[in-house]
């Protein structure tokens, strides 16, 4: 299949590690919060790795300390409402690349997974995560909404709703014990991990198991794409309100990093 790397300023690189699986890898440094732009780019590049003939699984994984802290609020702060749409619609476009791209994904996850990471992992046929790994949304302390629909597909529908109520996170193994994440390894061990599976994948027929994954996205008890963008809507409303200037000015004003939400 060849290496192609996108523009480095974009932050998103695909690469093929061998033959049938196709890497996609997010770098936006410090903290893998990405702008507008960034989360476009994502969805372009797991649609494309999806639509080509020779790929049979991809893994999408990501550079540094954490898989993803959701979406850049500084974005938002300095350009107002136009990077607020701009970052729901990128999110949405993302989510919805995992979720039908058209060969399984495997999500290799280390670090914080918050946020926008939520509904990447959320929407990724299986997850291999790192021992000190952790999953969650601080929406609610940032001034947004959104991927609750991810989140309850890796815990039990109660324990969604009190990590989303009090902005806490679930670690790896705790999602492992609810069988959403398929191993939990080593952080040097992580890419060996997610590559074999996907590996093992990727030995299926390849007419197969594309549609193996369209039977199984067709009996999804909930229409992810419906489910997120009704909950984008209150999203809206937070901004048009001004609930949600409220809630990021204040966080921004503690001295933390800014940057984490979907």
């Amino acid at each position: 299949m060849g290496v192609s790397t996108s523009s480095p300023e974009k932050g998103i690189s695909v690469s093929s590690p061998q033959e049938g699986i196709s890497l996609v890898t997010v770098d936006f440094p410090p903290v893998n919060a990405l702008p507008v732009q960034g989360w476009f780019a994502l969805a372009d590049a797991v649609r494309a790795a999806g639509r080509d003939p020779r790929v049979r699984c991809v893994v999408l994984t990501a550079e540094g300390r954490g898989f993803n802290a959701g979406v850049d609020i500084k974005e938002i702060q300095a350009q107002g409402s136009s990077a607020l749409v701009g970052a729901n619609r990128g999110c949405f476009e993302a989510f919805a690349a995992v979720y039908e791209c058209e060969v399984p994904v495997v999500a290799a996850v280390q670090g914080f997974c918050l946020g926008g990471g939520i509904g990447l992992v959320g929407n990724a046929d299986v997850i291999v995560a790192s021992e000190d790994a952790t999953f969650g949304l601080p929406e609610l302390d940032r001034g947004a909404l959104g991927a609750a629909t991810h989140l309850a597909r890796l815990v039990p529908q109660h324990l969604m709703r009190a990590l989303y109520y009090t902005s806490r996170t679930a670690t790896a193994a705790e999602l492992h014990a609810h069988g959403s994440v398929w191993r939990v390894v080593p952080r040097g061990e992580l890419f060996a991990a997610a590559l074999e599976l996907a590996r093992e994948i990727a030995a299926k027929d390849g007419e197969l198991i594309r549609l193996a994954k369209s039977a199984i996205n067709g009996i999804d008890p909930v229409d992810v794409r419906r489910s997120y963008r009704f909950e984008q809507g209150f999203t809206y409303e937070a901004g048009a309100v001004g609930v949600a200037d409220r809630v990021r000015n204040r966080f921004g004003s503690a001295g933390q990093e800014g940057k984490e939400g979907a």
